[in-house]
């Protein structure tokens, strides 16, 4: 039996992608600062906690690491873990630098340290793309981060293709485009609108306020994206690979596509607020999958429409 590390496994990804190993037959251990009081509460929610075993990890500290890693003892290791908000990262600059880079770097020294064939997934964003403006990015794009969690992601990309090449490690980045799913916190934008289309359609809530709408985002299911993070590490040479739908989407059409899906018309109930706007902000991210689809034999099924449709589907169940 295999077994795999999954550093961040509380998240919306770590929670799916647990999920798909344990499906593949592998021995799961997932890792939380605080294992103990953790309610691992999304591992509740895709029906798998209690399946998989749980360590407590400091990713900023690289004796906890080192311990998780040995007592866990796995072929590969899944780092989902770090500060995962881009908003919240230009308030937490440094937490989010050290949790990002300096977790990847203690991820990739543990395993030179130890001396074994690990295999090592990095979740990297196409946030450190910036803006693609009206081209696609692909593997060959060169980074323009535009917020401190873009600077700390394209470091740990960095980090681990320096790795890769002066160790030997296997080692691969997967650059993500944005991938949502009902697992999102309401913070994250795409939950917020989903859930207040929900509420408003309910009678619960009156308005929802909102940013800069015409931000366009390649929008993808995260159930989906969960797959091809295993395919990179089961490849014979590693290497980085960009995951997305290759469709770009405005903010509004995100709106006006949930709020018809419960009936309403968006216009009626959002407001829009320049206090929200952010610092520096990416007007367009669209992502070219052809190499996943190539060497890995993967590409998306589901679009911005089918995601939303799925995400309202899940909001009225909790509501109900």
């Amino acid at each position: 039996m295999r077994r795999a590390l999954i550093c961040g496994v509380s998240g919306q990804d770590g929670a799916y992608l647990a999920h798909l190993l344990l499906e593949k037959g592998y021995e799961v251990w997932g890792t939380s600062r605080d294992a103990q009081a953790s309610t691992f509460g999304n591992l509740l929610r895709v029906g798998i906690q209690g399946r998989v075993k749980t360590v407590s990890m400091a990713v900023n500290d690289f004796r906890s690491v080192l311990q998780a890693i040995s007592q866990s003892d796995p072929q590969e290791i899944y780092n989902l873990a770090g500060q995962s908000s881009v908003g919240l990262s230009f308030e937490q600059p440094a937490e989010t630098l050290e949790s990002i880079a300096t977790g990847t770097l203690n991820l990739l020294e543990a395993i030179r340290f130890l001396g074994k064939p690990v295999r090592f997934y990095n979740a990297i964003s196409s946030e450190c793309f910036g803006d693609t403006a009206s081209a696609s990015a692909d593997e060959a794009t060169p980074f323009q981060p535009c917020s401190p969690y873009a600077v700390a992601k394209a470091t740990a990309h960095w980090l681990v293709a320096n790795y890769r090449s002066a160790y030997g490690i296997f080692a691969c980045n997967g650059i993500l485009f944005n991938h949502e799913s009902p697992l999102r916190p309401p913070r994250f934008v795409t939950r917020k609108v989903v859930q207040a289309a929900v509420r408003i359609a309910g009678g619960v809530q009156e308005k929802l306020i909102l940013g800069d709408m015409g931000i366009q985002r390649d929008w993808g299911w995260s159930q989906e994206y969960v797959d091809p993070m295993w395919r990179m590490l089961q490849t014979e040479t590693p290497e980085d690979f960009v995951i997305a739908t290759g469709e770009a989407n405005s903010l509004e059409q995100f709106v006006a596509t949930a709020f018809s899906e419960v009936g309403l018309d968006w216009r009626k109930y959002v407001i829009q607020d320049p206090k929200l706007f952010r610092p520096s902000e990416i007007r367009h991210s669209r992502g070219r999958a052809e190499k996943a689809r190539r060497v890995l034999g993967w590409e998306a099924k589901l679009r911005m429409q089918d995601v939303i449709r799925e995400m309202i589907r899940h909001e009225q169940q909790l509501s109900n």
